[in-house]
């Protein structure tokens, strides 16, 4: 289809060629130039022109610049449309409707174990009645055999045939004809042939996979075939969507493990596939999303913790290798995501580099870091409406740093704002109680405060000598 669109536009030229002609000698040039473009187009790769084949060459070194591609990034793949591929249905009902979140998974025949089956109940299973109606699974059988394939789409329609038919689980698959070439590809990294041949199928497979998926909701999550979820996992991305609104973002990470819970708006599907395809032979998938992120200009990782998604499968899709990583940061049963609604924050701390207060009330994977901290030092929290608060807690230091801890604080809530210094804070506060350990945890809070909540204080109340992170400050609301 590339080929396609690229003649039609040389025969395009042509034609305005013919029209020129007429008034100028010089057309004879702008044919020659065609026909040379012409010639080039059947010489290189059938996804790229010579132009992007040297972007390529560079990006296969695994350290693209962000700040020197994404312009030219942004120029080549401005694709708002979808890739013209026709997929066979093999277990679907047509969508009724636009959903909240497509869930997408790609599957190929494994020469030991299987876990595709095992991966769609705990997406089912682990959704309350009403998530379900939120959500769409589309699962693309990307293995050529056809064997293998009839096989799992009978399996899956016998295990899943109420989902089907109530239009939440729809399996697909891309014909062989529409791939690429897949031998004879270069061998970056001296991976051996077959397994260049593996990653770049796989980069394909998801392209096809993402390009089904690009009007299907309005969010998209990439999971893999062999992936248990935790209870509730859509209530809680739709919490920290909710939580990021104003801001920029390109890919949210629910699990740091390989292309396990990456979340996209479904609006830059169509352009994560043609990317994906443009680059299938240059290297594995989930290195190509990290220069997708940085190209669109998301320069840090936003990943949350607890993970959503942990890895279960004990052989590898490639080859039946073994395979047992897990993310440690996964939790299977519902957590419950702090409400943090919105407020400024201060502290009069000597903050370290770039380890700003607010980063301690973020839900990304980031935290404050301060000096040694001295008695009568406060880190405040100014909300923007006064609040009813249920729980607070508040965590101090990390698992490298577990001396970075506040040894000797207090947390108290303020009420009854003014104005101070250009700043707003509370002029009168009711200490709830001491930290213990570096941690401070308190339920029902409003049972115990007789007031909407307008500021909450950290005091520290003996100087320490040892640096202070706080790590998590975390706010549920009633």
């Amino acid at each position: 289809m590339f080929k396609f669109y690229q003649m039609k536009y040389i025969f395009q030229i042509l034609d305005k060629m013919r029209c020129l002609r007429k008034r100028s000698t010089v057309s004879f040039l702008g044919v020659l130039v065609v026909c040379l473009l012409f010639m080039n187009l059947y010489i290189e790769d059938s996804y790229v022109l010579e132009g992007d084949k040297q972007l390529i060459r560079e990006t296969s070194t695994h350290q693209l610049n962000s700040e020197r591609y994404v312009h030219t990034f942004k120029d080549l793949s401005n694709f708002s449309g979808t890739i013209n591929v026709t997929y066979r249905y093999l277990a679907a009902t047509p969508l009724q409707r636009k959903r909240y979140l497509t869930i997408g998974l790609s599957s190929v025949k494994r020469r030991k174990g299987n876990y595709l089956l095992e991966t769609i109940k705990s997406i089912f299973e682990q959704s309350s009645y009403e998530e379900l109606k939120e959500i769409s699974v589309v699962v693309h059988l990307a293995d050529f055999n056809s064997s293998w394939r009839d096989a799992m789409v009978q399996d899956i329609m016998q295990k899943f045939a109420h989902h089907i038919i109530a239009g939440r689980l729809m399996v697909i698959h891309a014909p062989e004809e529409y791939y690429p070439v897949l031998d004879g590809l270069k061998r970056n990294y001296n991976d051996p042939e077959d397994r260049v041949r593996f990653r770049s199928k796989q980069n394909v497979d998801y392209a096809f996979l993402l390009n089904f998926c690009a009007n299907t909701s309005d969010y998209y999550v990439m999971l893999e075939d062999d992936v248990r979820c935790s209870k509730n996992f859509l209530t809680a991305i739709k919490k920290v969507i909710a939580s990021l609104e104003g801001t920029y973002w390109v890919t949210l990470e629910f699990s740091k493990l390989g292309y396990i819970g990456k979340l996209y708006h479904s609006h830059d599907l169509p352009r994560l596939a043609h990317f994906l395809l443009m680059f299938y032979q240059e290297m594995p998938c989930d290195w190509l999303l990290t220069h997708f992120r940085g190209l669109l200009a998301q320069k840090n990782v936003i990943r949350f913790k607890p993970s959503l998604f942990q890895h279960m499968g004990y052989y590898s899709s490639y080859k039946g290798t073994e395979n047992k990583l897990k993310d440690d940061d996964f939790e299977e049963e519902s957590f419950d995501i702090p409400d943090n609604p919105p407020a400024s924050l201060y502290t009069n701390m000597n903050v370290f580099e770039n380890y700003e207060a607010s980063k301690a009330y973020s839900s990304v994977d980031e935290y404050f870091w301060g000096k040694p901290p001295s008695i009568g030092d406060t880190f405040v929290i100014v909300f923007e409406n006064p609040i009813t608060i249920k729980k607070i807690k508040v965590n101090t230091g990390t698992e490298d740093r577990q001396n970075d801890i506040l040894h000797h604080g207090a947390l108290d809530v303020g009420k009854k704002l003014i104005l101070k210094k250009q700043i707003r804070q509370c002029d009168t506060y009711l200490r709830l109680g001491d930290f213990k350990h570096g941690n401070f945890e308190m339920s029902e809070v409003n049972q115990k405060i007789p007031f909407d909540i307008h500021c909450i204080r950290i005091c520290v109340t003996k100087t320490q000598k040892e640096w202070l992170i706080i790590r998590s400050i975390s706010i549920w609301t009633s």
